[in-house]
């Protein structure tokens, strides 16, 4: 996999409450952004330095514990989702997608699993924490509400753009967003060896805030080829997820990236954040001012991964595709329904 270093823009978020004249800059650099390659670096963002450093040490402790104490948080045997992934049993494309990962969303109570609910109903569910680490539960928390909170302001500033109320979304993610956070660390791979880290996907949220450690390896995919998005101290990297293009009629793309894995002799750390709507709800085309309905380019249509305007379908499907052992022990009933043919499905980065 290689790629060009063509840089990608670096956004000021303080702007966005700043006088008129830097509100309008931010909102021109943020079409363009989006008109463009789909990603950005975003500065200005306001989370604290100190809780950066903590959430990505906390990080390397956790996939520093013994491999007993990552497999008793195994996600197959959550239901939900939830919990440690080793290398290779997440797929992308129907390939072993090289990283291990913690998956942690809202906290939520434990459901009765009930058949006459909906599919969807069983994502939702309590988190998998290792005892071993038991400072990791309030750290990760935390950073997931201060991360959500920049997320939803991220997505304020993209409906702004698009001519729309900044709150036109909140009806579908009030009171209380679909959450998703992932630990991930990408271990190095031997030359002549596949450098999938993780494979060709976009994400399905509304956006994603990518915070990376020091060493790079995600790629996006542009009309002139990849191009490289190493890390930029002091920065997230955002990018669109499936959610805005569905609610734009494509003004904004969720575009395709990958992961290429690092060197043998190191490793690459990334915190992902995933903001997404309700499970319950449906996503609207918005009607956009005439000069922005021109950039309008319709929904991705590929039958391999059909999107679906209820959130909640749509997260599962990605879901069931890219766990297939947590499908097979916990919602073997839906395989039928959610045919798990490989695709560009949603994974994280």
């Amino acid at each position: 996999m290689t790629a060009s270093p063509s840089p990608l823009p670096v956004i000021d978020l303080s702007r966005f409450d700043g006088d008129a004249a830097q509100r309008t800059a931010l909102l021109n650099e943020v079409r363009a952004a989006a008109f463009g390659p789909g990603f950005f670096y975003l500065v200005g963002h306001g989370i604290a330095d100190d809780l950066i450093r903590a959430v990505l040490a906390a990080s390397r402790q956790f996939f520093a514990l013994p491999e007993a104490d990552k497999l008793a948080i195994e996600m197959v045997n959550s239901p939900h989702f939830r919990g440690y992934t080793r290398a290779g049993l997440e797929l992308t494309r129907g390939q072993q997608d090289w990283r291990e990962q913690l998956d942690i969303g809202t906290e939520h109570e434990a459901t009765d699993l009930n058949r006459d609910a909906p599919a969807w109903a069983r994502l939702q569910g309590p988190n998998q924490w290792p005892a071993a680490l038991p400072e990791l539960k309030p750290l990760l928390l935390r950073y997931q509400s201060e991360v959500t909170a920049l997320a939803i302001k991220v997505l304020r500033v993209f409906a702004v753009a698009l001519g729309q109320p900044e709150q036109v979304f909140e009806p579908i993610y009030a009171p209380a967003p679909h959450q998703l956070l992932k630990l991930i660390r990408y271990p190095g791979r031997a030359a002549g060896s596949s450098d999938q880290g993780v494979g060709a996907h976009k994400d399905s949220g509304f956006v994603t805030i990518l915070l990376q450690d020091v060493v790079a390896g995600l790629q996006v995919e542009t009309e002139q080829g990849w191009i490289d998005a190493p890390p930029l101290p002091g920065s997230f990297v955002v990018n669109i997820g499936e959610l805005l293009e569905l609610a734009s009629n494509g003004a904004l793309r969720a575009n395709v990236h990958r992961v290429v894995s690092p060197p043998a002799d190191t490793d690459r750390l990334s915190v992902a954040f995933f903001l997404g709507a309700r499970l319950d709800a449906t996503v609207p085309v918005l009607t956009l001012p005439s000069e922005l309905a021109a950039h309008s380019r319709g929904v991705t249509q590929d039958p391999r991964n059909p999107l679906f305007r209820e959130v909640g379908r749509n997260y599962l499907k990605g879901r069931l595709r890219s766990h297939p052992d947590v499908a097979r022990k916990h919602h073997a009933d839906l395989l039928n329904e959610f045919d798990r043919t490989p695709e560009l499905v949603a994974a994280g980065d």
